[in-house]
């Protein structure tokens, strides 16, 4: 089993999200409402989103004093993860586009059915499907706001630590997988942006490998690589406290491991995961 299972992603299976077109607009929505709320929380400047856009865009943005080196610096770093995560949404949401080539992988008597595709560069990528008994408030704090705490609930994680964030939406996380027995891939650690968004009853988590000058590869552990990948959790339109759980998994786990292991392990990685969630939330339920 693969803990690598955790990375925040997954697909698209509803309505409005079917066609390219559809997609398209998704995202172009979102990126731009994003946009907009960066700007009004003043985490971006339009001057700094000129000097990014390229020579020929506006004024050449004049160098800080030397005591606003720093900060704005900072601003730039924080800019760039930004930047990934909504790179991340756009190539996730393009994989999921193409509806051809999807098969079956696996799919379970209570409904959660994984399936798979290969996409350019001769990488599979899958997409599981669930229903959750929970909101997506709930999801939303549980996968995103407290990505701290999945290690105690979720046994295929040695620890997840929060380096940076980068305001309320997009964080900069370090993930090690638990060592545990049956892991055919072994253990591995992620270094990785993730980002979240709102659109109407879904709420977005992306997610992609990222560097960080000061934490380099770990010593010990083979570094993989995921993204893009991308969870969507929708509300039920019959029932809010119920939400369909979709997750696209696109990761490159490094190392020697021959495919057909990795491509084994990661689709039972998914339900695995998805076993123990729903395991979490009934306890909170028993302890609410």
């Amino acid at each position: 089993m693969l803990p690598a299972v955790v990375k925040l992603c997954c697909g698209i299976s509803y309505p409005h999200l079917r066609s390219m077109a559809g997609l398209r607009h998704t995202a172009v929505a979102l990126l731009g409402q994003e946009m907009a709320h960066l700007q009004q929380c003043g985490q971006v400047q339009q001057q700094d989103w000129i000097r990014h856009s390229g020579p020929h865009a506006g004024p050449t943005f004049k160098g800080p004093k030397r005591e606003d080196a720093r900060a704005v610096s900072l601003k730039e770093e924080e800019l760039l993860y930004v930047q990934q995560g909504r790179e991340a949404m756009r190539k996730a949401l393009g994989i999921l586009g193409d509806k051809d080539g999807w098969k079956t992988e696996i799919g379970e008597e209570n409904g959660d059915v994984v399936y798979s595709k290969v996409v350019a560069g001769a990488s599979k990528v899958f997409r599981l499907e669930a229903v959750l008994e929970a909101s997506v408030e709930e999801l939303y704090d549980i996968l995103f706001v407290r990505v701290e705490e999945m290690h105690q609930w979720n046994p295929s994680i040695q620890h997840i630590k929060v380096l940076k964030h980068i305001g309320p939406e997009t964080i900069v996380t370090h993930e090690v997988s638990a060592e545990t027995a049956g892991n055919l891939i072994g253990q591995r650690d992620f270094l990785s942006v993730r980002h979240s968004c709102k659109h109407k009853s879904c709420i977005y988590l992306v997610g992609a490998a990222t560097q960080l000058e000061a934490f380099p590869p770990q010593k010990g552990f083979v570094r993989a690589k995921d993204g893009p990948t991308c969870l969507i959790i929708e509300a039920q339109e019959e029932d809010c406290s119920r939400s369909r759980f979709t997750w696209l998994l696109n990761m490159d786990v490094k190392g020697w491991v021959p495919k057909s292991i990795v491509n084994q392990a990661l689709p039972r990685a998914q339900l695995d995961f998805t076993r123990y969630l729903r395991r979490h939330l009934r306890a909170g339920a028993t302890r609410g």
